[in-house]
């Protein structure tokens, strides 16, 4: 079994594009997202993309098949989405353990092929849990600031759920991104330490906040900085950042954790800003050649792509990551030394 820990000590490891940006392509029907099973389900299921592990599984099966010959190393599972507090919108709480396994023994599949065909390019899958679509630390209703949408608790267990069917389908590591809110990771993180002691093993954790917008801060307020700073008691693999903005913005944020940690540094931006019609125009070359910058900086472990981007991206941003040596990860003694 490869461990990754090693194989980031001998290259910089490429993540997987957009699984929502390519599924788009399918242009799925209300029918799609139904198969046989929901066809008489009660609540619209369009736009589920979760769903999809198991009424469309060939689909799921191919795009991860697409990122890996791309020249991925890591696949993300198709469960952005995954907790009962995100299935509620569709009223599926009920199946959200099947839903994760699903996507992962899907995933686990595809990346046991590819380790099989090319044992010296191992590939790994990353459960992928989103941030919710509720937030913990602030309040959603402008005139009651001191409201809550969801408690640090329910997030814990909800999280508790996925992070074992995940593990159970076949999951490697498991990646909580795209957060906005530090309280939600904090309760992810909370219940995979959990799962963790319960079962006595051992799961690498990559983590990756969302800077929002021009400030440099997440939507609760933090810089890049407080961000690393407020996890850092957890033993992760990786932290870095994922979506809201473009490599070439999504830069600094980087040199400003990358010099401050020991763990592994990721990213992976979206094809740039969307357009006026929420399109990521970005080209496959314009985005490897911002990432390039990078890599030529020394920021990065792990790279790989979020909104707008394709396996043509990914096979770019492999080609050019292959070139450059990995980040050294900082001894915290050289740190505190140069303070």
């Amino acid at each position: 079994m490869a461990n990754i820990r090693e194989e980031l000590k001998k290259r910089i490891l490429v993540l997987d594009g957009a699984m929502g940006t390519m599924l788009q392509a399918y242009k799925f029907s209300e029918d799609d997202f139904r198969g046989e099973r929901f066809k008489d389900y009660a609540t619209p299921l369009q736009g589920n993309n979760d769903l999809l592990s198991i009424t469309q599984p060939e689909a799921i099966k191919t795009i991860h098949g697409k990122y890996f010959e791309a020249g991925a190393d890591i696949i993300e599972t198709n469960t952005f989405s995954g907790t009962t507090i995100a299935m509620a919108d569709y009223q599926m709480e009920d199946l959200v353990y099947e839903l994760n396994y699903q996507s992962a023994k899907i995933a686990k599949e595809v990346a046991d092929e590819f380790t099989a065909r090319e044992p010296h390019k191992p590939r790994f899958v990353a459960g992928s849990i989103g941030p919710t679509n509720r937030t913990a630390s602030m309040s959603p209703d402008v005139n009651d600031p001191g409201y809550r949408a969801v408690t640090f608790d329910e997030l814990r267990i909800a999280y508790k759920q996925q992070v074992e069917a995940l593990i159970d389908g076949g999951a490697d590591l498991l990646l909580v991104e795209t957060v906005f809110d530090t309280l939600n990771a904090k309760a992810a993180l909370f219940a995979i330490e959990e799962v963790k002691d319960e079962r006595n093993i051992e799961v690498p954790v990559m983590l990756s906040g969302t800077i929002t917008d021009a400030s440099g801060r997440t939507l609760s307020g933090q810089t890049a900085e407080a961000f690393l700073i407020s996890v850092s008691h957890i033993p992760l693999l990786s932290v870095g950042f994922n979506c809201a903005l473009g490599a070439n913005l999504l830069q600094p944020h980087l040199e400003a954790i990358a010099s401050k940690t020991e763990f592994a540094i990721s990213a992976h931006p979206n094809a740039g800003l969307p357009n006026a019609f929420g399109e990521y125009d970005e080209t496959p070359e314009e985005m490897g050649e911002q990432i390039e910058e990078y890599l030529k900086r020394d920021l990065i472990n792990i790279i790989g792509g979020c909104c707008g981007t394709s396996p043509e991206h990914i096979s770019v941003i492999a080609n050019i990551a292959a070139k450059y040596k990995p980040r050294q990860t900082v001894t915290l003694s050289a740190v505190e030394a140069s303070h």
